[in-house]
């Protein structure tokens, strides 16, 4: 795939110099952070030692002081409280931590995920039934609920109230609920808008324990949950998640609860760990349960109280995700033969395939796939309870969730944001579907958008690549949305001891005309990037042809001894 570089823009120098002398870094490093938003000393001491004191007051939030006065009420009488959570990591970790929190003072509360195969998404008619059925007056929805209209009406008429935690996009009207907690609400004006679910939970419980003079202290123990969930639903990692993902890093590599423990270990995960690593290795584990057999199993892993139980509820989960990876290989292979039968029909701006044998449960991941092979908007579909059903996922700056409410007169229902969706509609429909959806997506999209972008902070001389350097770029983490892991351009270099790792993966050492240092350079499935037997990749490093990389510096462990390391993401030969 072909990427486009953009350059960030390069600050005034006065106010480079102006940073620079402030903080005591570099002109590269002040014009990184002014990009960042980083623009004088004081928020350079908020960006690099992120405090819990400036955690926002929760009851800022519309309907705050309702949903507490609601949990205490219940509390007070001894009702029975159901937590009902999404079936994904953001929806798990929300339910835990909730469940969690109650249960140490109040013995009547339990939990409901919904089958995602019996139920679907969201707050289903079963669920409602279920907590009418068992005694339970006060359901706590997490991660959903936002658009639950009906479900939430049903519940009032067989006496349950709820109150609702979400962070999608709501649409006109708004459930009847006895509270809705919902940042992105037009009439919430709550600081922070881009929480994750669990984030939401967790301003509940920040809530809830501010009014009855709880010990604020005692929450942070559950910002574990916290990241796991800014970090596996792709939230930005600015403002408040950025303190959030801050001390809930801190707190997985010391003091991490025992099931996000176990699927360290099951995931051999020695090294301190950073964000990435709970997208790729924690994120899907704890996924799999949800999209393969039930979420509960999920749950229960992470509300573990010891170890050795821990373990063995990990094992069970990592089982069902090795099942998963399988499911995923099989439809992604499907899915990559039906769009090269439709790129040979045609120019396409999107993608929307339909196989009603395909398995719910990693139709998203698949859509991922497409994106990174076919780069344009794309939608996955699937038959179940006789319905389409499907997960959408977008390219850069191209909102999804519009492009399909645009199409709304043939779906059932849908939901999500701006880069991530889920939809529901007639199988009969889905022809007129994807006629729609194309010629909507056509008429939005522009020509940047479908090509992937990767945003470069700065060129470098290699006799920049230092661990004075990297030990300033290391304390701008936590890195992901928002705050981007640094990406460097380094021009006009040549390779030097050229070797394939893997069949797929190089690795080489570059140089440069009076540049002293020779960093090693991982290029991963750069082995062989053209058909061209005369082009690939390999022959032209070794041809000592001249090229650019775009790269991030990283720390590279071997045998008790460390070094800096380049991880490229792109070369482009002259």
């Amino acid at each position: 795939m072909e990427y486009v570089w953009k350059q960030k823009p390069k600050t005034a120098q006065a106010a480079i110099d102006k940073l620079s002398k402030d903080i005591n870094v570099n002109a590269t490093l002040a014009n990184m952070l002014i990009n960042r938003g980083v623009e004088n000393f004081d928020q350079a001491k908020d960006y690099f030692r992120p405090s819990l004191s400036l955690l926002h007051d929760p009851f800022l939030m519309k309907d705050m002081e309702a949903a507490v006065l609601r949990i205490t009420q219940a509390v007070k009488n001894q009702e029975h409280i159901l937590v009902y959570g999404d079936y994904d990591v953001d929806g798990t970790t929300a339910v835990a931590l909730v469940y969690e929190f109650l249960s140490e003072f109040y013995p009547h509360v339990d939990f409901y995920i919904p089958d995602r195969y019996k139920e679907g998404y969201g707050i289903s008619e079963r669920g409602v039934r279920f907590a009418a059925e068992n005694g339970f007056s006060l359901v706590i929805a997490l991660d959903c609920g936002i658009k639950a209209m009906d479900k939430v009406e049903l519940a009032s008429q067989l006496g349950v109230d709820f109150i609702i935690c979400d962070h999608h996009t709501p649409g006109e009207e708004l459930p009847k609920a006895v509270a809705v907690l919902d940042p992105k609400r037009l009439d919430c004006h709550y600081p922070y808008k881009e929480l994750s679910g669990c984030g939401v939970g967790f301003k509940l419980i920040q809530a809830y324990a501010k009014a009855h003079q709880l010990e604020e202290s005692s929450l942070y123990a559950y910002l574990d949950l916290v990241v796991v969930s800014i970090a596996a639903d792709i939230v930005p990692i600015s403002g408040e998640n950025r303190i959030l993902a801050y001390y809930g890093l801190d707190r997985i590599n010391n003091t991490p609860r025992p099931g996000l423990k176990a699927l360290m270990l099951l995931s051999k995960l020695e090294k301190e760990i950073q964000i990435s690593e709970i997208v790729f290795k924690i994120g899907p584990r704890i996924n799999a349960s949800g999209r393969l057999e039930h979420a509960k199993a999920s749950v229960e892993l992470l509300l573990a109280t010891n170890l050795d139980e821990a373990i063995d509820r990990a094992k069970l989960v990592d089982e069902v995700n090795a099942t998963r990876r399988n499911f995923d290989e099989h439809i992604t292979k499907e899915a990559f033969e039906m769009l090269a039968l439709q790129e040979a029909d045609g120019q396409w701006n999107s993608t929307v395939l339909f196989k009603e044998d395909w398995h719910k449960g990693v139709i998203g991941i698949v859509a991922s796939r497409c994106i990174e092979k076919y780069y344009r908007p794309t939608i996955i579909l699937t038959e179940s309870n006789n319905k389409a059903t499907g997960s959408a996922r977008s390219v850069v700056d191209f909102d999804i969730y519009e492009a399909i409410a645009e199409c709304a007169d043939l779906l059932d229902q849908f939901g999500g944001h701006k880069y991530a969706a889920g939809l529901t509609l007639d199988v009969k429909n889905v022809p007129a579907f994807k006629e729609k959806f194309e010629e909507v997506v056509s008429a939005r999209i522009e020509e940047v958008h479908l090509k992937p972008v990767i945003e470069v902070d700065d060129i470098l001389l290699l006799d920049q690549i230092n661990y004075k350097f990297y030990n300033i770029l290391k304390q701008m983490a936590p890195f992901g949305p928002g705050n981007t892991e640094p990406v460097f351009r380094i021009q006009n270099v040549y390779a030097e001891e050229v070797t394939v790792l893997k069949d797929k993966h190089l690795r080489f050492k570059i140089m440069q005309d009076g540049q002293v240092t020779t960093p090693v350079c991982l290029g991963f499935g750069m082995a062989d990037r053209t058909k061209d037997p005369d082009l690939t990749t390999i022959n032209m490093l070794r041809g000592k042809m001249r090229f650019d990389i775009v790269a991030e510096m990283r720390e590279n462990f071997f045998r008790d001894k460390s070094s800096l390391q380049l991880y490229v993401k792109d070369i482009k030969f002259d």
